[in-house]
């Protein structure tokens, strides 16, 4: 049976894309980086995080922070990764399938898990562990059950990963297309209602919670995000910038920030799709409807909540890429020629310089580690508080690592440490008055006082500001 062959495939599969996952993500593995954000997962702060259950409702995540069991940042990423390994593994052999040539399956698997916007997301591994975990067992469940009876789990699958993030669900489309093997109009019409129908129930849910326990029947955005609802037609036109800049934002984030890059993954998607809608109308129509659902989604926040839809959302783009293009090249191969050979090399190129540029990308934090892990050391031998001046997020070290907040560092420290350090920007007056430093070209500067250690940050302004 075709199931009984999925199974026996989807094993090595699964050790292939782990090994290689932990390649891509090495310089990464034994310390990894963890957003400020991201903090109060790793340490099972739920009070921190209490605050998304009503902002984004995350009601997944939050009953993850209650556990009481904290454990090390680098079995979380190993974690982590060990089920992104799964659900692409799962991904790539319920497409392919039991009677293609294995090459194809493991240029699947590898081409979704060069994915950047997984690479960006992969950095708040602590707070997704759990919605990931439920995302992957749905992906595996397609290598066992039939169509049919994934398609009755697909609901519950829906409402409880959209509680940890808002396009996972959009995965599970995708593993339901690629399980799809009797396709036509009507089995299609009948599987976007099902998606959308639980879709919206998920959405009902997180309302009603927030209703049930904030008192507020939908998730308002967060004032940080600097929404602008667009009220009617005319408030919608007005977000069209917004999109605009999430596409860009995108497109410049898949391409790596290289120019020639940025438009070369769209034209693949193109040119495959082409392929495949002569080749295999109805797979171009299922992968296509499904691509569109996504960017609906993606186009409704933009322009109807009027935010700015980060590149790390779209992963579900990149999956529908992968299996658009990969099997547009299985379909071209099946005849020897030109157009073939080019399809294959090309997938092993997009393969070979994504992945070199994300495990660059993932070294990115050496020094910040680096750095961090020598004030640790500070702040170890201290007996007395520590404060902490200025924007450390600001050195150079924080730049090119993109830390994106102040209380980046307070959390690292406490994660090497164990110590609680206090940032004067926050809590100005349970700090000392801010020391005199010599003006030089350091950018910190550690001082003691008494059994107190004051760590000062003086940025250097950006080369922009100087010129």
């Amino acid at each position: 049976m075709r199931v009984d062959a999925e199974r026996v495939q989807l094993a090595p599969m699964f050790w292939i894309t782990l090994a290689a996952a932990f390649l891509l993500t090495g310089q990464n593995l034994l310390d990894p980086m963890i957003r400020h954000d991201d903090y109060p997962a790793f340490f099972g702060d739920a009070p921190v995080f209490w605050n998304k259950t009503l902002h984004e409702g995350r009601w997944l995540n939050y009953i993850w922070h209650l556990r009481e069991v904290v454990t090390p940042a680098w079995l979380n990423f190993a974690l982590y990764q060990s089920l992104w390994a799964g659900f692409v593994a799962a991904l790539a052999v319920t497409t392919i399938g039991p009677d293609a040539s294995r090459w194809f399956t493991v240029v699947l698997a590898l081409l979704v898990l060069v994915c950047p916007s997984e690479m960006l997301i992969s950095l708040w591994f602590n707070t997704l562990i759990p919605g990931l975990a439920v995302v992957t067992l749905f992906a595996v469940l397609a290598c066992y059950l039939s169509s049919a009876q994934l398609r009755r789990l697909l609901p519950l699958f829906v409402i409880v990963s959209f509680m940890a993030y808002t396009t996972y669900p959009l995965l599970l489309l995708a593993v339901c297309i690629a399980r799809t093997r009797d396709r036509s109009v009507r089995d299609l019409a009948g599987l976007l209602v099902l998606f959308c129908a639980s879709f919206v129930a998920a959405v009902l849910t997180v309302y009603t919670l927030n209703w049930q326990v904030h008192g507020v029947f939908g998730v308002p955005v967060a004032d940080w995000r600097e929404p602008t609802a667009g009220h009617g037609l005319g408030g919608m036109i007005a977000n069209f910038p917004k999109l605009g800049e999430s596409l860009m934002l995108f497109l410049n984030r898949t391409g790596i920030g290289y120019p020639p890059l940025i438009g070369f993954i769209p034209f693949m998607y193109i040119l495959a799709l082409n392929v495949l809608r002569k080749r295999a109308p109805l797979e171009a129509l299922y992968l296509g409807a499904g691509l569109a659902i996504g960017l609906s989604l993606v186009m409704v926040q933009a322009l109807k909540l009027g935010v700015i839809v980060p590149p790390r959302a779209f992963i579900f783009f990149w999956v529908f890429f992968a299996m658009t293009t990969v099997r547009a090249v299985q379909l071209l191969s099946d005849e020897e020629g030109l157009s073939g050979r080019l399809g294959r090399n090309a997938l092993l190129l997009i393969i070979g310089v994504w992945f070199i540029q994300l495990f660059l990308a993932y070294g990115q934090a050496n020094a910040w580690r680096s750095d961090t892990k020598t004030w640790a050391q500070e702040v170890q031998a201290t007996e007395g508080p520590v404060y902490i001046f200025g924007d450390p997020s600001k050195i150079a070290s924080g730049v090119k690592a993109g830390i994106q907040s102040y209380k980046a560092l307070p959390s690292r420290l406490k994660q090497l440490t164990g110590k609680t350090a206090v940032a004067c920007v926050e809590a100005p007056k349970d700090c000392p008055t801010r020391p005199e430093v010599v003006a030089s070209g350091a950018e910190v500067h550690l001082l003691r006082e008494d059994d107190a250690l004051l760590m000062v940050f003086t940025p250097k302004p950006p080369k922009d500001a100087e010129d």
